[in-house]
């Protein structure tokens, strides 16, 4: 696929018609989604395309450009450029007839089927999505909080906060020292935290080659560690040293007056430090009484929450099953809930629930990897039938075919996206 890109160009962009009590006042069932990402944009896309009209779409997003977390990773590392992974919502809105909003959703009367907007709207809705992404745990990280993001940024919601890590690790002094707290599970894109260690290293081996790469990992493993590991033998030795619960790792602290870090009482002095905190569903789900715990559990042949069959949750804030939170996963379970959505309120045929992910990673210039698998909708979960990983010891040329993969992959996502 072609990704097209249009800058956005005011709001007379979008259908914003809130001014109206009811948005529209007609008997055309209306779909309200909350966060336009690859779960939330996706789902609008598809339910304005496939009912042809017949559902009225509304998409909430505060962000006027959208920048994917998937692939900024290698913004960091000086693959992309930042507007490579910048997108706006013009073409869902002018090709596709979707109402955008952009404004925060505050909270969901499920009983009068409205969502409360920042602005002091109302959106009334017969089904709604509600995919928006992760917030962080407070207090996972002793030391860090939303306060200390600029001097220690998690960089876990692309943007300038990905900017602001680049911009740490490049001003980092000769022989200085980057220090990454790595999430427990279960978290955003699994293989994420250790991609960005490959990407801070190959920064730093060609403008800083005597800085230290530490990891603190509450962890005991972590996704596709035999590629990682090998790769940074290969290609980082003695930069990047990981340091795993059985050492400390989950005993950390951090203090980003100084910016110092704790690991089992150690203090380390550090000139980057990028904090990847735990995570939990979107604040929008336990505003809406929709989470069981930190995530929000859904019916996995619908995607509908198990609080509320009214609603559909997607991607990275969803108690799923076997799926990990990822960009690819977010995108498959809104196809998904898209095709049970037209069902429910056109009449059309709904197929069985079938979903797919793939994660790639890059550990230096051509060299990418990468783990997936295919699910099943079953009673109790989303179940994993069969995967795959790249092997160890791969040839060139294969690593970077498949770098080349994740490239094409990255243009057709979005182009599903954002059309």
């Amino acid at each position: 696929m072609t990704l097209n890109r249009r800058r956005f160009l005011g709001t007379s962009a979008v259908a914003v018609t809130l001014g109206a009590p009811m948005l529209k006042a007609q008997a055309t069932p209306r779909v309200v989604v909350v966060g336009g990402g690859a779960g939330g944009a996706t789902a609008a896309r598809q339910i304005a395309q496939d009912s042809e009209g017949a559902i009225d779409v509304t998409l909430i997003e505060p962000s006027r450009t959208y920048y994917t977390c998937f692939f900024s990773n290698l913004y960091i590392g000086g693959f992309r450029d930042m507007n490579s992974i910048a997108h706006d919502y013009a073409t869902l809105a002018a090709e596709y007839g979707i109402n955008v909003v952009h404004d925060w959703a505050t909270g969901v009367d499920r009983d009068a089927k409205v969502v409360a907007l920042a602005g002091g709207a109302s959106v009334p809705y017969d089904r709604l999505i509600l995919s928006p992404g992760i917030d962080f745990v407070e207090g996972s990280v002793p030391g860090w909080d939303l306060s200390a993001q600029t001097r220690m940024p998690h960089a876990y919601k692309a943007g300038t906060q990905t900017a602001l890590l680049k911009a740490q690790v490049e001003a980092m002094p000769q022989g200085g020292t980057f220090v990454m707290v790595a999430p427990p599970n279960p978290y955003r894109c699994p293989p994420g935290p250790y991609e960005r260690v490959s990407m801070v290293a190959h920064v730093l081996k060609a403008t800083n080659p005597t800085a230290k790469i530490i990891i603190a990992d509450p962890k005991p493993g972590f996704s596709k560690q035999a590629l990682f590991e090998e790769g940074w033998q290969k290609h980082y030795s003695g930069m990047i040293e990981r340091i795993g619960p059985d050492f400390g790792g989950e005993n950390t602290s951090v203090n980003a007056a100084d910016m110092s870090v704790g690991i089992d009482g150690e203090v380390i002095r550090a000139d980057a430090v990028n904090v990847i905190p735990a995570q939990k569903a979107g604040l929008i789900c336990a505003a809406a009484g929709l989470t069981d715990g930190d995530w929000a559990p859904v019916v996995p042949a619908t995607m509908q929450s198990r609080m509320d069959e009214n609603i559909h949750i997607l991607g990275d804030a969803t108690q799923q099953g076997d799926m990990p939170k990822s960009g690819f996963s977010a995108n498959s379970q809104a196809k998904v809930a898209a095709m049970a959505i037209r069902g429910a309120l056109t009449g059309s045929r709904v197929f069985p629930a079938r979903f797919s992910n793939t994660c790639w990673s890059l550990i230096d210039t051509n060299d990418g990897v990468k783990v997936g698998a295919t699910y099943e909708a079953t009673e109790e979960k989303i179940a994993k039938v069969a995967g795959f990983v790249s092997d160890t010891g791969e040839a060139p040329e294969l690593r970077a075919a498949t770098y080349e993969e994740s490239i094409g992959w990255y243009a057709g996502i979005t182009a599903d996206m954002f059309g």
